[in-house]
């Protein structure tokens, strides 16, 4: 029974850091509460949807 509160916590843990990812990276406002619902009503879903095709992180030229 301990399993799935182990597997509860990662998921959890890896669906936080996509929300921060997202918030964090460079999409539209809309596009960011899009995958920030998605992910927190499809844990695991949006979380391998966010993997494969969420925002990516913006980036920085120096």
């Amino acid at each position: 029974m301990m399993e799935y509160g182990i597997l509860g916590l990662l998921i959890f843990f890896f669906d936080l850091y996509a929300i921060v990812k997202t918030l964090n990276s460079g999409a539209t406002t809309g596009a960011k509460v899009i995958w920030t619902l998605v992910i927190l009503f499809l844990p695991v879903l949006g979380l391998i949807a966010w993997w494969l095709a969420g925002p990516k992180a913006a980036l920085s030229y120096q």
